[in-house]
């Protein structure tokens, strides 16, 4: 046992990456196909994918929502966490990613597991009934996550998840002088976050930060 945390390097993630469930050929596939697409390469990395399923599994989650589709990579490594008739409503502002998402649902083993709704996530999330999922996962504009957070306590029950990428805010929430634009709203929302009374929540160090809560 330890009092304080072990400081994790870059060789302690690959230690951790070679020893976790990773891609099958079909994640494989959409991901170079993505590429290939011209999209951007910001999907969660297999072992946050890993990770995420056994949360879900874990909680027993049957419905999730999601902001932020891109090529529906973790929409679809979500669903195969959840039972047969379970769900991940999943939101992409893009026409183009949307698109591209459909159609690679489509192919996979958990297509009538995942809706694909377009638009803004403000505009749709509150479309959705209060109560009505077990998990949400926020992977998209980081200066909008209060807002996708503030929809997302109404929607998610009591005890369910709430998930949040990107808390290390690409790697630079540290740095004195960030380049990426959105660096400031990340480091904004973690402070939001900690003081959230309605959620348990810690930032796991896996991927670049995630958010791992429970509504109370």
């Amino acid at each position: 046992m330890s009092a304080r945390s072990t400081a994790v390097s870059e060789a302690h993630f690959e230690y951790l990456a070679r020893r976790t469930r990773g891609d099958d050929d079909f994640l494989k596939r959409l991901k170079s196909a993505a590429s290939a697409a011209g999209m951007p390469e910001i999907w969660i990395s297999p072992e946050q994918a890993s990770f995420m399923q056994i949360l879900l599994k874990a909680a027993g989650a049957r419905e999730v929502i999601e902001v932020g589709t891109l090529a529906g990579y973790s929409a679809i490594a979500m669903a195969r966490a959840l039972p047969a008739r379970g769900r991940v409503r999943t939101i992409e502002l893009n026409g183009k990613f949307a698109d591209f998402a459909e159609r690679w649902i489509a192919k996979s083993d958990v297509a009538g597991r995942v809706e694909v709704h377009r638009g803004a996530g403000l505009a749709v999330l509150p479309k959705f009934k209060s109560g009505s999922a077990d998990a949400a996962f926020l992977d998209a504009d980081k200066g909008n996550y209060p807002g996708y957070l503030k929809e997302s306590l109404r929607i998610v029950r009591k005890g369910g998840l709430i998930l949040v990428d990107n808390a290390f805010a690409f790697g630079q929430l540290l740095d004195e002088r960030p380049t990426d634009r959105e660096v400031p709203a990340v480091r904004a929302f973690n402070e939001i976050m900690a003081k959230e009374r309605r959620v348990h929540g810690i930032i796991v160090p896996i991927g670049d930060g995630l958010w791992v809560g429970v509504k109370e």
